[in-house]
């Protein structure tokens, strides 16, 4: 039978949103009559989902509603979601930096939890005494800090300014110390936000190291959560997917991360980006360059011309751009790059001349992109776009960060290599 060491019954967390203060005068005594009467908090019924995407019309929204899951002693599990999903506000419950508005939460063990650059840290006090604070902090006596003392230093790799206040340590230094000391001081339960990403590359293996370690071998319990794919897809087994305040799977990691990037990654219209006008209108706010010509729509096809998302490796695959020019721009050059949407490094790429000429305000075109042999592993990949003059000043870019793009799933041999990939370009019109 399994050690269930979190319990979490219909969790939720209630915010105003706003004013800091707790309330009116008159709110608070409709609270107080409904509680007299037995009934429910009346703010409760105002509330409203936490989509951050869209306006509501109240001042009150749902960041957590009615999260249920628990997690058995030993497992690392994976919580991913955007931004705003939150995944930082069940971390703040779970430890007890907050309490849920509604709800229970059962928890058998010691905590530690790194949920921000710091905490638990004083910036006036040295990294040694630093350790030793946080050390208390989370339930450790003097001789057990003493005993992992050195350990805590040569993993954290800052010895040469343990005398030195961390106020003036760098965000990576701070972490650095700040995991060695969580990780070293045998929690029962260990909880990790994204902090993890200030760290270098070689810190972020040696963590991902001791927290594998750290599971299987003292059978420790990790909560983990990142926007790194590639670190949750490894680390973790279990994992749970939150989206506006609630769980929207929960089970296998791989199943999970499936379902995240087809929801998140590939969630626009396959016939065209969605309200091109709103595009042009955010694009200094989303950082996107200056409107002289636009990438309108982007179709992915099969070999039949046939809208599709999955394929086999050695597949042909082809991808349909339209573009429209809203001033006269120097010639043309279209890029396209596929990258890994796991780990986000190119795997292949081209540029294609559309155009020696100018290409004139209001003109329209159509280009026909073709990867003959998609000799890819199997996984999921991502289209990035790039249009510009020859001299490589930008019209255009569209890639994750900016609006979303499809997913492109590649299905097949696991020993599939990846294999220079041929490409032509067709303009259609």
């Amino acid at each position: 039978m399994s050690d269930v060491v979190i319990k979490a019954e219909n969790i939720s967390k209630l915010y105003r949103l706003g004013n800091v203060s707790a309330a009116t005068l008159k709110a608070d005594a409709a609270k107080l009559w409904a509680k007299v009467r037995g009934k429910d908090d009346p703010t409760l019924l105002l509330a409203e989902t936490n989509d951050r995407t869209k306006k509501g019309t109240s001042d009150y929204v749902w960041a957590l509603k009615d999260i249920n899951f628990q997690v058995d002693r030993g497992d690392v599990l994976g919580i991913i979601g955007r931004n705003g999903a939150g995944k930082s506000t069940l971390l703040k419950i779970l430890s007890k930096v907050t309490a849920p508005t509604t709800g229970s939460i059962k928890v058998k063990g010691k905590i530690a939890s790194l949920l921000e650059v710091g905490t638990g840290f004083h910036p006036e006090l040295t990294g040694n005494e630093n350790i030793y604070l946080n050390g208390h902090i989370l339930g450790m006596s003097k001789r057990e800090i003493d005993r992992k003392f050195d350990e805590i230093i040569d993993f954290a790799g800052v010895e040469k300014y343990l005398n030195t206040p961390v106020k003036r340590y760098s965000s990576g230094m701070y972490v650095r110390l700040a995991f060695a000391v969580a990780a070293h001081l045998e929690p029962d339960i260990m909880i990790v936000d994204e902090v993890l990403a200030v760290g270098d590359a070689e810190f972020q293996a040696k963590c991902l190291g001791k927290m594998n370690e750290a599971s299987k071998k003292d059978g420790r319990t990790i909560l983990f959560v990142s926007h790194n794919l590639a670190s949750i897809k490894a680390l973790c087994k279990k994992g749970i997917y939150m989206q506006n305040g609630m769980i929207q799977a929960a089970g296998d990691m791989n199943e999970v991360l499936t379902l995240y990037k087809r929801n998140s990654l590939g969630a626009f219209e396959l016939d065209g980006f969605t309200n091109l006008a709103n595009r042009i209108n955010r694009c200094a706010s989303e950082g996107r360059f200056a409107g002289f010509l636009r990438f309108t729509s982007l179709k992915i096809l099969d070999k039949a011309h046939h809208v599709a998302t999955a394929f086999n490796a050695g597949d042909e695959i082809l991808f349909e751009i339209e573009y429209e020019a809203f001033e006269d721009v120097e010639n043309l050059k279209i890029s396209i790059l596929i990258e890994s949407a796991d780990t986000l490094s190119p795997v292949a790429s081209n540029a294609f001349i559309i155009s020696n000429n100018p290409v004139l305000k209001g003109k329209k075109g159509k280009v026909l992109i073709r990867f003959h042999n998609l000799s890819l592993p199997p996984g999921d990949y991502l289209p990035y776009l790039w249009a510009g003059s020859l001299q490589n000043e930008p019209y255009d870019l569209v890639d994750r960060l900016i609006v979303n793009v499809p997913l492109i799933e590649i299905v097949g041999d696991k020993n599939t290599k990846l294999a220079q990939l041929n490409s032509e370009i067709q303009i259609l019109n």
